[in-house]
């Protein structure tokens, strides 16, 4: 009996994602079942249960013809995989199932809203239009009068070959649903749509909730709008391409822009006030948030620049990975991040640390590994000043990954020169940090393959793959000055 192409995929990820051993993935950090993973996808909660889709293409580590992976968590920590969501398998979607997201029907119901990618075999010059699926957490049915949303209905500046990534969200007080979609505007600059619907499929037109106006790079990919807090304060996120480097807070090519600002919603209406960097690493793209049974904004991102997601480790059976979700809140105009609260749960064997003394370079007892959350808190001595200080992890004799500040210039930068990539790729970024009179506080979490920066209690946050051979665990610490500092670290366990 022929297999369709979900069935095929499925029957595929299983035999193939059971070859990969589990020291071949990172430990608490999301890795498609095999193949190859890019944009996270559905990022929603369904009968109180965490899911993650993700866009996925699983018969190569390359970008391919777009699935949806599947996984799910009760924690947000340890994850466990599902047979994959959807397949390029109908007339509108035949190019590629493209990224989406997924919120939970008052019948018990999931529904899936996607784009679907039709017309001819380059992508490029195909159609985009956005669809619908229904399940039940598991399986899935594609809705029969998709696409719900075409090019027609969106405004006559913007282009039907870039009109893509719906959010959606209900809306509990009105009882109804949004959702907002990227497009690209004749100016070739970027957009994001609002479309409104009270049954989730049957989909009216709004309003732009936002032009880029060629400020903010070209294309508005992967748009995520929510309200934070009170007195109408709402972020939207896009990952604008082509962006043009300005100063350290944002860099060239595709990358993540937060807007804060105020939402009138009565006339649907955004006014954006501040505008900053999502993550100032190497590696983050696409984000997307959820709302917690208990009210947390939780954030997941791509751990990926899409600029050397082409390049992988040798030999390995799966590419691309995605941050540890992070809580937000808004602080002086900006997002700030913090892991979520439930990775406190696998922190074991604590070691700790204090008032140790700057010096060239310094180890530390029981301060090594590859796994593990660490925070290290700076100050300088009284009457004095430390004019550089470094952390120095997945450390040997050959290989080694650094961040390091500079408090004259209120500096961090992420540095991974010899960390592991033969490639000729970015390897060093800066961020600007706040300035504390010297004091500065590093929250690291390392994961075999990545580290994830939070910068004085995820004021600024820097992601980056690390594809260092593993037997690099050491840690140091280097530093010139006057001035001290204390490490707590623990190992990171399921």
């Amino acid at each position: 009996m022929t297999q369709t192409k979900l069935e095929k995929a499925r029957t595929y990820e299983k035999e193939q994602g059971a070859q990969i051993p589990p020291e071949e993935r990172p430990l608490f950090h999301v890795t498609p079942a095999v193949g190859w993973a890019n944009d996270p996808n559905g990022f929603s909660v369904y009968k109180g249960t965490y899911h993650l889709f993700h866009q996925y293409y699983p018969y190569d580590i390359h970008w391919g013809p777009m699935h949806w992976g599947h996984l799910t968590s009760t924690d947000l920590i340890r994850w466990e995989y599902l047979p994959a969501a959807l397949a390029p398998d109908a007339e509108y979607d035949k190019q590629g199932v493209f990224s989406g997201s997924a919120v939970e029907l008052p019948d018990g119901r999931q529904l899936l809203m996607y784009t679907g990618v039709y017309g001819r075999e380059d992508v490029a010059e195909c159609f985009q239009a956005q669809c619908i699926a229904v399940g039940n957490g598991r399986d899935y049915k594609k809705y029969e009068k998709n696409p719900v949303i075409t090019a027609d209905r969106i405004p006559e500046d913007c282009s039907p070959k870039d009109f893509r990534d719906p959010k959606i969200w209900r809306d509990e007080e009105e009882g109804c649903y949004y959702a907002v979609m990227g497009m690209r505007t004749a100016d070739k600059s970027g957009a994001v749509v609002l479309f409104s619907s009270q049954d989730g499929f049957s989909w009216d037109y709004v309003t732009v909730l936002d032009r880029c106006r060629k400020e903010y790079g070209s294309m508005w990919e992967c748009p995520d709008f929510f309200e934070l807090g009170e007195d109408g304060m709402a972020v939207l996120i896009v990952s604008p391409q082509e962006m043009q480097a300005k100063g350290m807070e944002f860099h060239n090519g595709n990358d993540v822009v937060g807007f804060l600002g105020h939402y009138d919603r009565k006339h649907h209406r955004f006014t954006r006030e501040h505008a900053f960097a999502v993550d100032y690493g190497l590696d983050f793209y696409a984000p997307q948030t959820l709302k917690t049974p208990d009210g947390r904004r939780v954030l997941i991102g791509w751990m990926q620049a899409w600029e050397n997601s082409h390049l992988c480790r040798k030999g390995a059976r799966w590419q691309g990975m995605f941050t540890l979700p992070r809580e937000l809140t808004a602080k002086d105009g900006r997002l700030i991040q913090q892991p979520v609260q439930e990775l406190l749960n696998y922190r074991q064997n604590p070691v700790l640390h204090k008032d140790i003394p700057l010096q060239p370079q310094t180890r530390l007892p029981g301060i090594s590994g590859r796994i593990l959350d660490m925070t290290v808190d700076l100050w300088p001595e009284e009457g004095g000043s430390s004019d550089s200080f470094t952390v120095r992890f997945a450390e040997n004799d050959t290989y080694c990954t650094d961040i390091v500040y500079h408090p004259q210039e209120n500096t961090v930068c992420f540095d991974r020169t010899y960390s592991g990539f033969p490639h000729n790729i970015i390897t060093c970024r800066k961020a600007p940090v706040r300035d504390q009179g010297g004091r500065l506080r590093l929250r690291i979490l390392l994961d075999r393959f990545s580290a994830e920066i939070f910068v004085n209690d995820g004021e600024q946050v820097l992601s980056a793959c690390i594809y260092t051979p593993q037997e690099a665990a050491g840690i140091s610490f280097l530093a010139s000055g006057a001035g001290r500092f204390d490490v707590e670290k623990y190992e990171l366990v399921f």
